[in-house]
């Protein structure tokens, strides 16, 4: 039975394909059909409708139709390569500017024009374009760089180079400045210097000698700061433009101003003792403030008594005056009257002011001891004028001792007595 089977793709055999795959031909594609029907397609798409034609007679043809279908393919090669390449050079040559950019376009190397924002298209490749970023604020530091602050290296690390400069009074200070800049002209900032960067700089660093050089140590560490810094930013400016290097300076920020660290103890004692100077004037002035306004006030009182108590004298003096002649005129028409009446008004006034003591003599006995220095004390007994008419035995305390001498008991009992009579 193994001896009638027969192979499937043995001759004879038949079709005894497993797959049953028919008549299907098992040989490879034919490469110039393949190039002739993408050809055909691309020149239906051109318009060209000679291609059934050329199907007819590569069908009918012998040998040299078959040459014709080679050189067709060849032709339909070279266009889809044409195509390719002229997509390729469209999107080579086409190039976007973004906004706050510009476009400096140079062709052979040589400037062209400058660009504005949006798409824009360049002769690729004898064509190259710059992009030039004029919104964006660069920054630069001058006599220090800033680190990444790590354990080998500091967060700012000074340029001795860059940062010591002379002072007009011969002294050494330590300058470190913040620049902030852009460009505004793109042209100018590609052609005109090598390297704009360094350039700027180096024109801050000298600008910021010269001005140092024209100021005192002191004036550069207290008040002269801002005005240094836009004397700076002005003169760097200036000499940027002369060059025409493109750069424009936003700011220029005064990180420190410091003498050099091996003499930065001695200015500081310095700094301490102008600031206790001026502590001291500021507190001598405010003192000043205060005592002035009172001594001028004291003074502008004292000026007022015065002049009060000279108009009170004259006054006083004219009032005096005036009486004295009223009374010279009543003493020449009645002496006797005038005079008395003086005496009157004299001892009213005398006696108004003093303590008085009154004793009835023709009622008294003829010793008399009058305790005066007992009587005249305000807080014994009653007033001094409550005497009048009291006998010396009630009068006199009890268990006193006399203290005052004869005569003056004597003279003080006479005038008593006359002040009595006058009464």
């Amino acid at each position: 039975m193994l001896g009638c089977e027969m192979a499937w793709n043995e001759p004879g055999g038949g079709n005894r394909d497993p797959w049953n795959s028919g008549n299907r031909d098992q040989g490879p594609p034919d490469l110039d059909e393949v190039v002739r029907k993408l050809s055909d397609k691309f020149n239906s798409l051109l318009g060209n409708r000679r291609g059934s034609n050329r199907n007819d007679n590569s069908n009918g043809g012998d040998d040299g139709g078959g040459s014709g279908v080679s050189g067709s393919g060849i032709a339909g090669i070279g266009l889809i390569v044409g195509i390719i390449a002229l997509i390729g050079w469209l999107i080579a040559s086409i190039y976007i500017v973004n906004e706050g950019e510009r476009g400096v376009v140079l062709r052979f190397g040589r400037y062209l024009e400058t660009t504005m924002p949006g798409p824009h298209l360049r002769l690729f490749p004898i064509d190259r374009v710059e992009i030039v970023n004029l919104e964006q604020r660069r920054f630069r530091e001058i006599g220090y760089r800033s680190g990444s602050g790590g354990a080998r290296q500091p967060a700012i690390r000074s340029v001795p180079k860059e940062a010591l400069m002379l002072t007009q009074d011969e002294n050494i200070v330590d300058m470190r400045l913040a620049v902030q800049y852009q460009i505004h002209d793109p042209r100018a900032y590609l052609f005109s210097v090598l390297d704009p960067e360094s350039v700027l700089v180096q024109v801050v660093e000298s600008a910021t000698r010269e001005t140092i050089g024209k100021s005192t140590m002191d004036f550069v560490l207290t008040e002269g700061r801002s005005a240094i810094v836009s004397d700076i930013q002005k003169l760097s400016q200036r000499i940027l433009e002369q060059y025409g290097a493109g750069l424009q300076i936003i700011t220029v920020v005064l990180q420190d101003a410091q003498p050099p660290e091996e003499v930065q103890d001695a200015f500081a004692d310095a700094i301490k003792a102008r600031e206790d100077e001026q502590r001291l004037k500021n507190e001598a002035e405010a003192y000043a403030n205060e005592v002035i306004p009172r001594a001028r006030g004291q003074a502008a009182r004292r000026l007022q008594e015065a002049s009060a108590y000279k108009e009170q004298v004259i006054a006083q003096a004219q009032g005096e005056t005036s009486r004295f002649s009223q009374l010279l005129a009543a003493y020449q028409k009645a002496p006797a009257v005038t005079r008395e009446r003086l005496y009157l008004e004299t001892m009213e006034s005398v006696l108004s002011q003093s303590s008085k003591v009154l004793v009835d003599v023709k009622g008294a006995n003829n010793l008399l001891y009058l305790p005066l220095d007992q009587l005249l004390k305000p807080h014994e007994g009653p007033a001094p004028s409550s005497a009048v008419g009291t006998p010396l035995s009630e009068a006199l305390p009890s268990g006193s001792t006399p203290s005052v001498d004869g005569s003056a008991a004597a003279t003080r009992l006479r005038d008593l007595s006359r002040s009595r009579e006058v009464r």
